[in-house]
């Protein structure tokens, strides 16, 4: 079994990552070491350091349950779950005929301590599968499973797992991960490259946008065909081709409807299954009637926000995904109910986002790309809505505070919340 963290210090084990798969065929490239902090693991490549923030607590809890991890494709999912195996037999991928008649026939060595099963959910009766694997070694083995969209779409079909597993959601990278310091050059690399690893790690335009190009035909055309909700796929690519350029404003189910010539109920149906394959995300309007606050209205953000071409959008998507990782965060690690919402109301005042945690805000943010005069929005708001802090943050350099509201660099915003990103 693994141990705790400070255990995992003591004897000072060392994991090993290949990011080998993150990066084309005809580069070179040697599998670098790194050792478990009490924070964070880290991977050093080209003169940066690179973390995954989830690892000490994946770790905590692999020793009492199996370890679900999700996320989007090409997120980093295995590469992640194969950072605690020390050799090739721990992984098994349920494609792999081998692999897969070992897993069905429960002949795992419980030696091994700990196993990744890949890919797990394409069989039938996956669940159950689990169940009795779970159920015969859990006190000799720790479990990993990850997979595609589909695992966290039928995971939550039945009750055959309760209380045997840990779910966490892996993120794009952000920007504590990929550098500690919180810098505008590591702000600056994500918005040009984005968070997923691939483009990310060859910082080249080129292969960012063939990398682009492939995850959508694979989004499209293997994880909507693997979970059978869409016929005609190709009507789902013209919605995606389109979702780009509606991030940073109120999205209009009606304008959506006219452009692609389907039913209103066809469209809501799309926009749950782009969610559902991690593709894109909304979030709801946040307010009551003491602001007049609209109420049906949603905003919808990419998780590769890096396919935005309008630079405030592109800006706005980033935030809007780093505070996503903040609420899935303490949602996963702390099992808070954490929700990310905007506040507008029919005058069309609005603050792009708040947080709320246990149904309370405790933090609003408005995003700017300069560092502008405070928006006159915030001051209205923070005179009505019970937020205790406020913040406008901006991709400039001058930073103040007037009152509850605060002006900083997006980074000193970033570095302020990563301290809050810790069990509790």
């Amino acid at each position: 079994m693994l141990y705790s963290v400070n255990q995992q210090k003591n004897r000072f084990k060392v994991l090993f990552i290949t990011i080998s798969g993150f990066i084309s065929a005809n580069q070179t490239l040697n599998v670098r070491k790194f050792q478990l902090t009490e924070l964070y693991a880290c991977v050093k490549f080209t003169g940066m350091n690179f973390t995954r923030s989830l690892i000490p607590f994946l770790n905590e809890d692999l020793a009492q349950k199996m370890i679900f991890i999700g996320g989007p494709r090409q997120v980093g999912k295995t590469t992640l779950a194969k950072t605690f195996l020390n050799s090739d037999q721990q992984y098994f991928n349920w494609d792999d005929l081998k692999d897969r008649t070992l897993i069905k026939s429960h002949q795992i060595d419980p030696n091994l301590e700990i196993v990744v099963l890949d890919e797990i959910h394409k069989y039938t009766r996956w669940r159950m599968l689990l169940k009795g694997l779970y159920d015969k070694y859990k006190k000799d083995l720790s479990i990993l499973v990850t997979g595609s969209a589909r695992l966290d779409t039928l995971r939550k079909g039945g009750d055959s797992l309760f209380g045997r597993y840990r779910y966490f959601r892996l993120h794009p990278f952000s920007l504590h991960e990929i550098d500690k310091d919180c810098s505008r050059e590591g702000t600056l690399s994500l918005l040009k490259f984005g968070g997923f690893p691939e483009p990310f790690l060859s910082q080249s335009e080129r292969r960012f946008r063939l990398w682009v190009r492939e995850r959508t035909s694979r989004v499209i055309y293997q994880d909507l065909r693997d979970l059978d909700l869409i016929k005609d796929l190709s009507k789902m690519e013209l919605l995606i081709d389109t979702l780009p350029g509606k991030v940073g404003s109120i999205l209009s189910i009606n304008s959506l409807k006219e452009d692609l010539e389907v039913s209103p109920n066809t469209i809501s149906n799309w926009l749950n299954i782009s969610e559902a394959v991690y593709y894109s995300f909304r979030i709801i309007p946040f307010g009551g009637p003491k602001i007049r606050a609209v109420k049906k209205s949603n905003k919808l953000y990419l998780w590769n926000w890096a396919e935005i071409e309008n630079r405030g959008a592109r800006f706005e998507n980033f935030v809007a995904s780093q505070l996503l990782y903040y609420c899935h965060f303490h949602e996963d690690v702390n099992g808070y109910s954490m929700e990310l919402r905007f506040i507008r109301d029919t005058n069309l005042r609005e603050i792009d986002f708040v947080v709320l945690k246990n149904k309370k805000p405790i933090f609003a943010v408005e995003c700017k790309t300069g560092d502008q005069k405070i928006s006159s929005h915030l001051k209205y708001f923070s005179e009505r809505l019970p937020i205790p802090k406020l913040f406008q943050v901006h991709l400039g350099e001058k930073e103040w505070k007037d009152g509850n509201i605060s002006v900083q660099k997006w980074e000193t915003f970033w570095k302020n919340r990563v301290e809050e990103l810790k069990a509790e």
